[in-house]
């Protein structure tokens, strides 16, 4: 009956059985200090279990505490951790999916009494504090060994985490980004640290596969929309990027009341999807209450997306994927 939604794709020299993903999701199920946990290793089993053809690994900080959510945020910046990582790519893939990490700096949304910005914009009654270049420099090249563990664990790919308005997403926004150097200003200059971090990743890593999550609209009114988005979409998929996994919002838009209205409608940020799909030749990712076969079958047919990714709704019923088959 969904001959879209389970039908296989290649992504970037990878086959995905079905057009099913799940999206990364935190839960604090990491262990204190952001060590793979036995229930972190039990949840994911399910999600691998559950049908879904690869299961992205919530955020995992390439610089902690200052890019840190929280403590039990998984940490992919330390050797110590590549244990526990490794047997969390094992325990994914040996349950049917594909194994694949997301990785992150939260920038001024980091759980620290100073985080850091690309500029000094309140975020909450915190004042983060801006980077200085050679500190931009050293965090790109933490991005790059992130990414390099994370292969090094067995994991299939590792997804950049541009969404949410966590630092990449800080850069590009003219909101958050107020510098007047070469990292601010025009929009060229606001998307080169995300590109940056996708070279030196790409550098590290060579062919292994890296996706983005792509921030396309911060649903404020004075935030980036996708005028703006647009752009960098095509800049990220020109410099080869595995995929985007298109989203809305940032923590200051997610409490707003319109935001949670249109938050609750079926499938709400598939149309943000469909516009960034028309700008570029790589697959999209769709996400947001995506909760039932229909939905996500029609998605795919009328060409907003490539791929369908699934986060609560995995977490609620692992076999939603087979029960919708």
């Amino acid at each position: 009956m969904y001959s879209h939604l389970f039908s296989p794709l290649e992504v970037a020299g990878k086959r995905l059985e079905n057009r099913i993903t799940m999206a990364p999701l935190y839960l604090g199920y990491a262990g204190e200090g952001g060590t793979v946990s036995p229930l972190l290793l039990e949840h994911y089993r399910q999600m691998a279990q559950s049908g879904a053809a690869m299961v992205t690994v919530e955020n995992a900080s390439v610089d902690h505490p200052a890019g840190s959510g929280s403590n039990r945020t998984i940490r992919v910046d330390t050797e110590e951790n590549m244990q526990g990582l490794s047997e969390l790519a094992r325990v994914i893939k040996e349950n049917g999916a594909l194994a694949c990490i997301q990785i992150n700096h939260a920038g001024r949304y980091a759980g620290v009494q100073e985080p850091v910005a690309p500029s000094a914009v309140d975020t909450f009654g915190k004042m983060p504090r801006p980077l200085a270049k050679e500190a931009i420099r050293d965090i790109r090249d933490k991005y790059a060994s992130a990414a390099e563990r994370a292969q090094r664990a067995g994991f299939d790919m590792v997804e950049l985490h541009g969404g949410t308005g966590y630092l990449l997403a800080q850069f590009v926004s003219p909101r958050s980004n107020q510098r007047t150097d070469e990292y601010g200003g025009s929009p060229e200059n606001r998307m080169r640290f995300p590109l940056e971090v996708l070279e030196a990743v790409q550098s590290r890593v060579g062919d292994f596969p890296v996706g983005y999550r792509f921030l396309a609209d911060e649903l404020l009114p004075d935030g980036m929309g996708l005028e703006e988005s647009r752009p960098i979409a095509r800049s990220l998929s020109g410099a080869g990027v595995a995929y985007l996994s298109v989203m809305g919002g940032i923590y200051e838009s997610f409490g707003l009341e319109e935001v949670i209205k249109k938050s609750k409608s079926e499938g709400y940020m598939a149309d943000l999807a469909g516009e960034i799909r028309k700008e570029v030749n790589t697959p999209v990712i769709a996400a947001g209450r995506i909760a039932t076969g229909r939905m996500a079958e029609s998605i795919l047919a009328e060409g907003k997306a490539d791929l369908i990714g699934l986060a609560r709704v995995l977490w609620a019923d692992p076999e939603w994927p087979q029960k919708v088959r």
